[in-house]
């Protein structure tokens, strides 16, 4: 299906009347031809103020095109594409076979939705990317029999779909497609809402989730974690900490850290697991309340790693304070999200001092967190109220668990002190809910890629003036300020580094550019799904600029641990502007498990 197929498709949808399409035209009653004529107008009036004179550069929302999926998850596999995942319900795109898809390549050049067949349900997956540049989308849900013929899904709790390196010369996906074996591929345990997380040896950690369909509070936990390749014989190993945080530990929080030990956040429960030793060491609980996993969903990150020492910090925001014992027909839409966020640096130190409070401009339910690559925070999505998941609390909004969404992001500058590290300042506000089953994800291109939202059972359109929201089709990006200026241009940056080597690569820095204000980000971007950004990472390195300011000697991670291996972007940043990133390989692009590589901090 072309993007001007899909559009009138969804035009067609979203009016109250029927449009008739066919190839050549879109022969529409009186409200669908005025739905289009304010599309034709705006572009017009786009058209018109791009005569004028340039404004300065800003922030800005940018509309991209549709989905053809909702895209409840997202994660970039090349330079040029996005991997999108919904359920396996009644989206636009079908497979070539006449099927529903429920996976998509997003072509962030062309702007264009391309289906991916899949076989069984990625309904609430999760997913991370392995040490030799693999997607593996982990976990699922059973399908809903209500549309099983029209997508002929499994069931995808058990499911591990892979998705190899796809590096099209062209840069659009052909031939790149899912691979799903269920004889040899599985999950030791059938797991929804799982989270899972690249380690040090190039595998996946799986953590936690949910057995089958629960309604709001996990009441059938998957209290025990497992890898991918499977260690431990693929027996999973038991977990108190799952077992402590109880009802309120969908979707855990976790992040490798550069000792080679994970953190980890559920409900308002942290420890330390050490995956070499099976141990968990935990830490000081999340302050006032607050409560952070699915469904009381706030958002944390790992917050940038410097050297020498690559001290980790972990910044947690939003969710709720709302008891996790509170009978579900208590719970309100209304209810107010927490503007808490807590911080805290994993150092004896650090631990020993505790988390440090600070607050959002406002409270936030289902937001999250996204790195820039010069080291500020953007925090995005979600609504001022109200839970995770759909209509399965007390009072809703219509579907939604949730309401009052937020259009304005927040700027976040960790270096800043503290008091004065929040901004929404010259930042845009889009009026584009972001609810429930949202996605957001940094780009190659340097700027934010936004779609999806749908706290519905399956693609749902809501009318006009009537309480819910629909499902989200349309894909936006937020663009930095320095995609309309001159921007550092990247050349000849190898296609692998290795662990504590240096390598040169060119540079063009525009005139204007102060070059005392450099820094150099490898980054992995993440798998975005349900307020958490799983795996995203971003190292700075050392380097020289030459003395004709015409190349960058880089010092790369000092091991394994610091950067888990697998694939990155190089991003450079000069003054106020970004390059676009460089695609790399970090490491030696084997299949985990590899061995440590570089040199112990």
């Amino acid at each position: 299906m072309n993007l001007r197929t899909l559009f009138f498709s969804y035009v067609a949808a979203t009016t109250s009347v029927p449009c008739v399409i066919s190839s050549q035209v879109c022969c529409c009653p009186a409200p669908c031809k005025m739905k289009l004529l304010a599309s034709f107008l705006s572009l017009a009036c786009l058209l018109f103020r791009s005569a004028a004179a340039a404004p300065a550069p800003a922030w800005q929302f940018v509309e991209k095109g549709l989905s053809g999926i909702v895209g409840l998850e997202a994660i970039v596999v090349s330079p040029t594409l996005v991997v999108m995942f919904d359920r396996a319900a009644n989206d636009f795109l079908h497979t070539p076979d006449g099927k529903v898809a429920w996976g998509s390549l997003w072509n962030l050049e062309t702007n264009e939705a391309t289906p991916l067949k899949l076989i069984t349900d990625s309904f609430c997956a999760s997913g991370s990317i392995l040490s030799n540049g693999t997607l593996v989308s982990v976990g699922g849900n059973i399908p809903n029999v209500q549309y099983v013929n029209q997508t002929g899904a499994l069931d995808g709790r058990m499911g591990l779909r892979l998705f190899g390196p796809c590096l099209d010369p062209n840069g659009v996906g052909e031939g790149c497609t899912v691979f799903e074996d269920l004889d040899t591929l599985q999950l030791a345990e059938t797991r929804w809402y799982t989270s899972t997380l690249r380690i040090f040896d190039g595998s996946l950690m799986v953590v936690g989730g949910t057995h089958e369909s629960t309604p709001f509070y996990n009441t059938d936990p998957v209290n025990s974690f497992e890898f991918f390749p499977k260690k431990d014989g693929g027996v999973p190993r038991p977990s108190d900490f799952l077992v402590r945080s109880g009802q309120v530990n969908l979707f855990p929080r976790m992040f490798a850290l550069p000792d080679g030990t994970v953190f980890m956040l559920a409900n308002n429960q942290t420890i330390i697991y050490d995956v070499e030793t099976n141990t968990e060491t935990p830490l000081p609980d999340l302050p006032n309340g607050q409560r952070v996993s699915n469904p009381f969903d706030g958002t944390a990150t790992l917050l940038p790693l410097s050297p020498p020492l690559y001290e980790a910090e972990i910044l947690v925001c939003g969710g709720s304070t709302k008891s996790d014992t509170t009978p579900v027909e208590e719970l309100s839409a209304q209810d107010p999200a927490t503007d808490q966020c807590a911080r805290i640096t994993l150092t004896p130190a650090g631990i020993a001092k505790g988390w440090v409070v600070e607050h959002m401009p406002q409270g936030r339910m289902m937001p999250e967190m996204i790195h820039l690559p010069n080291g500020q925070i953007v925090i995005i999505n979600g609504g001022l109220t109200g839970y995770a998941a759909a209509g399965s609390i007390g009072v809703t909004f219509g579907n939604s668990n949730a309401a009052n969404p937020i259009g304005t992001p927040v700027l976040y500058t960790p270096s800043a002190a503290i008091g004065s590290r929040f901004s929404q300042e010259g930042l845009p506000t889009t009026d584009i809910a972001r609810m429930y089953h949202s996605t957001v994800t940094l780009t190659p291109q340097g700027n934010l890629l936004l779609a999806g939202s749908n706290p519905n059972g399956n693609t749902t359109f809501i009318p006009p003036g009537q309480p819910g929201f629909s499902s989200e089709l349309r894909v936006q990006t937020l663009d930095p300020p320095f995609m309309q200026m001159a921007r550092p241009t990247l050349t000849n940056v190898p296609s692998k580094i290795a662990f504590n080597e240096k390598f040169t690569i060119d540079i063009d820095i525009p005139a204007g550019l102060s070059t005392s204000s450099i820094q150099v980000a490898l980054m992995d971007l993440g798998f975005s799904t349900h307020a958490f950004h799983s795996s995203s990472r971003l190292v700075f390195m050392d380097f020289v600029l030459s003395s004709d300011k015409r190349s960058l000697t880089i010092t790369s991670p000092p091991n394994n641990r610091v950067y888990p291996p697998g694939p990155a972007y190089i991003f450079v940043t000069v003054g106020d502007s970004t390059s676009v990133g460089a695609h790399v390989m970090v490491g030696s692009g084997a299949n985990p498990p590899v061995p440590d590589q570089g040199v112990p901090l």
